[in-house]
């Protein structure tokens, strides 16, 4: 047996041992009393184990002679300013944050939103709750008020931490008038609101509420770490519901340090002294786990980049960070590839810089294409691996662990299933499918530490949304199949497959065809209703930059791809070339409200939008396509 089939077969049959033995690496005060603990549906592990997040982040590489060491790196090109931050003057600056939390009466326990553009504090803010057992709940910088105050009516926060703008690549978006009227809309209102005053744009403060982050700082004593249960929350964080009410994932503090540093040892096989890139945001999970404290507890050294993969200010973005901080490890969602992909379609800026200390370069967020994967290994000539996980899990569900052993790559595939996740293929009555048929992709519990505990204030949710589907299983709420080789594929969004004739046909499978056309950067297909079929497939194309070809000569081309790889069943004929596609600010395609547009059904603009333009382009587009089809029927 392999090295990974050994250790994946241990974890699913000595769940307890495993990660006893993975827990060596995590400093506790003092050890659980017991390693997994079943209770109505909740999976604790560590139960009894005290211990604190922010000490396994900073203080204890300081105590173990790495205190001098870079950990944090802030690039923003955006403002063009760059900083960097050792362990100690980063841990001097979250002891002295975590002292101002406790002076403004947050105890252990009480939450914290966090509303901040990706700068060094976003982090520092982070690292001090966790550091006095606060609950921090970091919400993406720049939502809406009505967003943000949905997160203040749940998490009901005794503080607010924020800073008084964010910047994109050509705007400044203003955070206190925002904070403020989301603070009106709430029912909650916290007792004080934390201020970071940027020099592009200094808040207007109440002097009853609002106090000066940088002043109060400078007067305010440090405080040490508070020693937590390991089963206590570190961590809210709000992802998107079906219902339009966003769900609170709680993140434990004990199984989440475990799961963090097990996965960088042997995921990432990153090393004490890496540097460790995320491209990503705190807002989201990935900002959370690696930008944070994932390459903190493993004593590597993380960047914030306040800046995007184009426009800041060319497609050489993310190649001069990665020459510039000698990075080993580069971390962002596929995305961000293609966005550089139709810019700089011929990898012309590539070519200006060394990646020599770039050792692997991973992917995730969103499926990666097999032709976005293959153009990425060909400019970089780096290992390219896909992994596949969610908000809810924090960490990967299936990934190729290059520091255990590295599988060779599928394009198409986050590999296998790592050490923990039990992961099956159901069919709509529970059974398990074979090999290469497509199903619910599922967890058999218990999950693997660091998934949700549960959903802040909403149990019965936690158990609707991912419990109750099928008896003894986590329901991950994507479809795919499992090859005969073992390797995963996902192939979107349960809502992804669609039922054409009585077949069940992938939107992945057909847009990993569609990006097989020479003339594509990017691609989505949606499924909308049809009277005959049931379902029929609609496909949105963008070009690369600099492809001026007859629309309907590349439609053909596109309709044809799909029909030799599908087949003709597939029924794609709807198709729209358009110049974007609306996505959020993570980068993910807004498939969902695009179907909703298409189906002729309400829709609202999501909060999560990047730039709420696209929609108006892509109305037109389906509008050109003779949808939707009530609309027609009524004219």
């Amino acid at each position: 047996m392999s090295d990974y089939e050994t250790i994946y077969k241990e974890s699913i049959q000595n769940p307890e041992s495993f990660w006893a033995e993975a827990a060596k690496k995590v400093h506790w005060y003092h050890k659980w009393d017991k390693v997994l603990d079943v209770m109505n549906d909740h999976y604790r592990w560590f139960v009894g184990g005290c211990m604190n997040s922010c000490y396994n982040a900073l203080d204890l590489h300081i105590e173990n002679g790495r205190g001098d060491q870079l950990a944090l790196i802030y690039d923003s090109p955006v403002t063009d300013t760059k900083k960097t931050f050792t362990y100690k003057e980063l841990r001097k600056r979250v002891a002295k944050t975590a002292g101002i939390l406790i002076n403004k009466g947050v105890v252990k326990g009480d939450r914290v939103i966090i509303y901040m553009p990706m700068i060094p504090e976003a982090l520092i803010a982070m690292l001090a709750c966790a550091r006095i057992g606060a609950i921090h709940s970091v919400v993406f910088g720049g939502f809406a008020a009505h967003e943000l105050a949905a997160r203040i009516e749940d998490a009901k926060p005794r503080i607010i931490i924020s800073a008084s703008c964010g910047i994109e690549v050509s705007r400044m978006i203003k955070y206190k008038p925002i904070l403020d009227e989301a603070i009106k809309k709430s029912s909650h209102k916290p007792t004080t609101c934390l201020i970071w005053q940027r020099p592009q744009e200094r808040a207007n403060m109440l002097p009853w509420r609002d106090i000066d982050w940088e002043i109060e700082e400078e007067k305010t004593d440090p405080v040490e770490c508070v020693p937590v249960d390991a089963t206590d929350p570190l961590y809210i964080l709000y992802t998107s519901g079906t219902t339009g009410k966003p769900k609170g994932v709680v993140r434990s503090n004990g199984g989440h340090s475990v799961a963090m540093k097990w996965s960088m040892d042997n995921i990432y096989n990153a090393k004490p002294g890496d540097v460790f890139w995320a491209a990503s945001d705190v807002g989201w999970v990935v900002g959370h786990s690696y930008i944070v404290y994932a390459p903190l507890m493993n004593g590597c050294t993380t960047i914030v980049y306040e800046g995007k993969p184009v426009k800041t200010p060319d497609p050489g973005a993310f190649w001069r960070v990665c020459e510039e901080y000698k990075v080993n490890i580069l971390f962002s969602a596929p995305t961000a590839f293609r966005a550089i992909k139709k810019e700089d379609p011929k990898a012309e800026w590539i070519k200006k810089y060394d990646l020599k200390n770039l050792k692997a370069i991973f992917v995730a967020g969103e499926r990666c294409d097999s032709d976005t994967l293959k153009w990425i290994q060909t400019i970089t000539k780096k290992p390219v691996i896909d992994h596949w996980w969610q908000t809810e899990t924090g960490w990967a569900i299936a990934a190729n662990p290059i520091g255990l052993e590295q599988m060779p790559i599928k394009p198409g595939s986050p590999t296998k299933p790592m050490p923990g996740f039990n992961l099956k293929v159901l069919d709509d009555e529970g059974k398990e499918c074979k090999n290469g048929k497509l199903g619910n992709l599922v967890i058999k519990l218990p999950l693997p530490p660091a998934c949700l505990m549960t959903i802040w204030g909403d149990d019965a949710r936690y158990k609707r949304a991912y419990l109750n589907h099928y008896k003894g299983y986590y329901l991950t709420g994507d479809s795919g199949y499992i090859d005969k080789d073992g390797y995963v594929f996902v192939m979107g969004r349960m809502d992804g497959v669609i039922n054409v004739a009585g077949h069940r046909l992938s939107t992945g499978g057909m847009e990993e065809a569609i990006s097989k056309h020479p003339d594509v950067a990017e691609c989505a297909v949606i499924g909308v209703n049809d009277a005959l079929k049931g379902e029929i497939p609609m496909a949105f194309v963008v070009l690369k930059d600099g492809i001026i070809r007859d629309k309907e000569a590349i439609s053909d081309g596109v309709r044809q791809i799909v029909r030799e790889e599908i087949g003709a069943i597939s029924s794609l004929h709807l198709v729209a070339v358009v110049n974007r596609l609306p996505k959020t600010r993570s980068g993910k395609i807004l498939r969902a409200t695009m179907r909703k547009m298409a189906d002729g059904e309400e829709w609202k603009t999501p909060s999560t939008i990047e730039d709420e333009s696209v929609l108006s382009e892509i109305q037109k587009a389906i509008e050109s396509l003779g949808y939707p089809l009530n609309i027609k029927e009524k004219k």
